[in-house]
């Protein structure tokens, strides 16, 4: 795909913070690619060994990346250190999937490289850490032929419940998917083929959904790097406007962090009517949100038809469902109640939006705890069957026996239900927050605080446990402030609206600074984690606080790698 799109006159464009922009002709990274593939097979890296990439959202991520698949070896995206103040986690966390993949090099960049001495020597790849201008400093370029069930990438799930698995994908598998995605979003016939993402390139839906979709199309690829969105989320907005985006994807959180920050001033001489594929996935998806997104950009020409929630996951290498293009969100209204109590839909005041249907090539049913096929409106675990699984978790064969049947299908984990020949997720199996014997899923408790005053849009958790002396689980609800409002009253409404909308009062509400509560590398909240911090009184806020403690920390990070470089 990349040698086709070569030679065509497509490009990637990579935007900063002020709006700069950098071109790179899918040309140039073929050619890069090329000499990086070169210098790699000098250094002695073996067809089918892995190679971690700890880079930012940059050139250089393009030339390691397709470099390290023109040598046959095997690329391993892994987020780069972001939180000085969390390093030492994040050594942990880095060393164990180093050890994990048995990663024989680390490709980063010269800055990134200054913060990643311990994780290094703890894994001690067989061949180091280096950076892709040193690998890439020799003319002989490198292209090495695989096959198509030969192993082209590992990504890590997202580690929302249990630690990150190692995904193992082999080439047939993402042909599969950007087949699939081509025919869940056709080529426009009327208007540019360009891409939009702010989303990293260590997860599926940018590297997969975006970067690798780009090049099966083939189409340009405008790429924010995921930090300089969440500090200004208009420069998105703003880069589907300049560039006339027709698809770009985002986590639910992103819509509604826009509705929150983007000035009506940022959005001047803006029109949004090129975005046709507005895609919400990755985390639950609030029909609130969606609605108010809709109204709130129509008048710079954006269609609530766009907006398409839709279901994938790793392992199933991104995509699973789509709803069909350009009709809107299909919500439904079920009772909370009957949900919890009896895994049964009826109509009620909760509402919950379709993901659609399965992408060409897939099959999903919803099975009940004894592999039983449930009908239509009962929910139950969600199992999927397609042409992009995975072949397994990379290195885990008991885990992989656990996740795919003989027959070829995922447990996907998740609970959900169908209506209408289209899937509703309910939650997270090991999510579920049983209370006085009913299963509610923690997204019942969770969206009615969306609009509460004082609440960090998606920043909440809802979990079952047992309070002190207690015998029964009660519902605690960990919220993150984003004001400096008293947190009684702010609690208050948090009791107010939950019981509203679910008939439940929580027993606990814990208020907590901005950046507290723990997340998965792709920004997904870590439930069970938040739970265990709590109960050993550990939920301590971070150095981290807010957009401008973000933008200090950066600061901080720059200012420490530039002083190592100086002692260096």
């Amino acid at each position: 795909m990349l040698a086709a799109a070569s030679r065509m006159d497509y490009r990637l464009t990579f935007v900063d913070a002020a709006e700069r922009e950098e071109v790179m002709p899918f040309a140039e990274v073929y050619r890069r690619a090329k000499r990086t593939a070169g210098g790699l097979l000098r250094l002695g890296v073996r067809e089918g060994e892995r190679v971690a990439l700890l880079l930012p959202t940059s050139p250089a991520f393009m030339e390691a990346f397709f470099g390290t698949m023109l040598a046959g070896a095997v690329p391993v995206p892994l987020y780069p250190p972001v939180r000085l103040g969390r390093l030492e986690e994040y050594h942990r966390s880095t060393s164990r999937m180093l050890q994990v993949t048995g990663a024989s090099l680390v490709l980063t960049d010269s800055r990134v490289r200054l913060l990643l001495g311990p994780s290094v020597e703890m894994s001690r790849p067989r061949l180091g850490c280096l950076t892709v201008e040193d690998v890439s400093r020799g003319d002989e370029p490198g292209e090495v032929a695989v096959k198509p069930d030969a192993l082209a990438l590992i990504q890590f799930s997202s580690g929302s419940t249990v630690d990150p698995k190692p995904v193992a994908l082999p080439h047939a598998a993402l042909m599969a998917q950007v087949m699939a995605l081509e025919v869940a979003m056709p080529l426009p016939t009327d208007a540019p083929r360009v891409g939009v993402s702010w989303l990293p390139l260590y997860h599926d839906m940018g590297l997969i959904g975006c970067l690798l979709s780009a090049l099966h199309y083939p189409g340009n690829l405008v790429l924010i790097p995921p930090e300089v969105f969440l500090a200004r989320p208009a420069l998105w907005l703003r880069a589907v406007s300049r560039h006339r985006g027709f698809v770009s994807p985002a986590p639910n959180f992103a819509y509604g962090l826009c509705l929150k920050r983007v000035k009506d001033a940022e959005m001047e001489g803006l029109d949004l009517s090129s975005w046709k594929h507005a895609l919400n996935g990755a985390e639950p998806v609030s029909a609130e949100t969606l609605q108010r997104f809709a109204q709130r950009f129509e008048r710079w020409g954006f269609s609530a038809r766009a907006l398409r929630p839709v279901y994938g996951m790793s392992e199933a290498s991104l995509a699973v469902t789509f709803p069909p293009e350009g009709r809107g969100p299909r919500v439904l209204g079920v009772d909370s109640g009957v949900l919890a109590r009896e895994g049964r839909v009826e109509s009620g005041a909760r509402m919950m939006v379709s993901v659609g249907a399965p992408v060409a090539g897939f099959e999903v049913e919803v099975r009940d705890e004894k592999g039983g096929v449930l009908p239509e409106r009962q929910v139950g675990t969600v199992f999927t069957r397609g042409p992009s699984l995975m072949a397994g978790y990379y290195g885990d064969a008991v885990a992989t026996r656990r996740a795919l049947t003989l027959d070829g299908w995922l447990d996907t984990g998740d609970l959900g239900f169908i209506a209408d020949g289209e899937l509703y997720l309910t939650g997270r199996a090991k999510d579920v927050v049983i209370i006085r014997g009913a299963n509610h899923a923690p997204q019942a408790f969770e969206e009615p605080l969306q609009s509460v005053e004082g609440v960090r849009t998606g920043c909440a958790v809802a979990l079952g446990f047992t309070p002190e002396g207690g015998e029964d689980e009660a519902l605690l609800i960990l919220a993150e402030r984003s004001g400096p409002e008293a947190d009684a009253g702010v609690e208050e409404r948090i009791r107010a609206a939950v019981v509203a909308a679910t008939g439940v009062r929580p027993h606990t509400v814990k208020m907590l600074e901005s950046g507290t509560l723990p997340r998965t590398s792709s920004g997904k909240l870590r439930r069970g984690e938040a739970l265990r911090r709590y109960l050993a009184g550990e939920l301590l806020p971070p150095k981290k606080v807010g957009m401008v403690g973000m933008a200090v920390e950066m600061a901080r990070s720059a200012l420490a790698m530039a002083r190592a470089e100086h002692e260096t």
